[in-house]
């Protein structure tokens, strides 16, 4: 019983930040955080110097990978960075085939000798009119 009104002020809270536009006008909701996937065969490596927590990333759907159809690759100005590991991807797939609004940015970067542990990044689904970095900004972008 105590969970219907904590999920009704859930809700109540959620639709006040939805029609609020006067702070602000659109969410951003995180919707996954992930290690990057194959690092080591793409631009990581040449990129690393350059790379910081907070860049823009852009999702690219490859629908026709022979390898995974759910594949998302993650590139960063235009560079690919490596790929949205295959058994976190099918949600996010869908999302990017449906056409809702995501953005990604890099959450951590670590000098560490496991590949899988230097770079993860985060997804947030974005609800509202207008994203804090607009439609058409470049990858590498801060998001804040």
């Amino acid at each position: 019983m105590r969970s219907r009104p904590i999920r009704r002020f859930s809700f109540l809270a959620l639709g006040a930040l939805l029609t609020n536009t006067s702070t602000a006008e659109s969410v951003r909701i995180l919707v996954q955080r992930s290690p990057l996937a194959g690092s080591q065969y793409y631009a990581a490596r040449r990129a690393w110097g350059e790379l910081r927590p907070g860049d823009r990333l852009e999702l690219v759907r490859e629908a026709d990978n022979r390898h995974d159809r759910n594949a998302i690759r993650i590139d960063w100005r235009k560079q690919a960075l490596g790929y949205i590991p295959r058994a976190e991807n099918r949600a996010v797939a869908r999302a990017l085939d449906a056409g809702e609004r995501l953005v990604a940015r890099i959450a951590t970067l670590r000098d560490d000798p496991d590949p899988w542990r230097r770079i993860e990044f985060e997804i947030f689904v974005v609800i509202g009119d207008n994203d804090t970095a607009p439609k058409g900004s470049k990858p590498g972008e801060m998001l804040d």
